[in-house]
């Protein structure tokens, strides 16, 4: 048996991660002709196969052919038994849709804490300033920034907005209630 150099072991369990154990893309640093080398060396031993890519899907591409279409890499039963996992026998599809799935659990809020005080300042039909925010939270602006961003625009989904009030400064909203 062939022992597995450190590089075919990062792409065979990174493919065997992924839907479909597609193994690109490759790891950061592996490029030009020595990605080549590794690559084909990988098919030579039977771990990778090369595989038209369904580019609707998004499958990345390993090469152009030449005739319009492209190539992606997959891990083979033979590269996944390398790397010490059994291979598992295809299910058939049974819909389209993908219901087989689960759907991700969409982030909920925990009471008491101070991302919870940060929405409930923000919903109160006056909204609040930084230096509110600051105060009631004891975050600095750049993090209380980063929250309203992060945790609450992009993982929580809401839509803080801000407009410049002559009496306050600029006020921080949330326009519509928490999930």
């Amino acid at each position: 048996m062939t022992k597995l150099t450190q590089t075919q072991t990062i792409i065979l369990n990174a493919g065997a991660q992924r839907t479909e154990n597609i193994a690109l893309p490759l790891p950061k640093g592996l490029a030009g002709a020595a990605a080549k080398m590794a690559v084909n060396r990988m098919i030579a031993l039977g771990w990778l196969q090369e595989v038209d890519a369904n580019l609707r899907r998004g499958e990345p591409l390993w090469r152009e052919t030449g005739d319009g279409h492209g190539t992606t890499l997959v891990v083979t039963d033979a590269g996944l038994l390398a790397i010490g996992i059994e291979p598992v026998a295809a299910q058939p599809k049974t819909d389209l849709h993908n219901d087989c799935y689960e759907t991700p659990k969409a982030p909920t809020q925990r009471a008491g804490t101070k991302q919870a005080m940060l929405i409930t300042m923000l919903q109160a039909p006056d909204g609040a300033t930084m230096d509110e925010i600051v105060a009631a939270t004891g975050w600095q602006a750049h993090s209380a920034r980063g929250a309203m961003s992060g945790a609450l625009g992009k993982k929580l989904g809401l839509v803080v907005t801000s407009a410049k009030e002559n009496e306050r400064g600029r006020v921080y909203r949330i326009d519509q209630p928490a999930p």
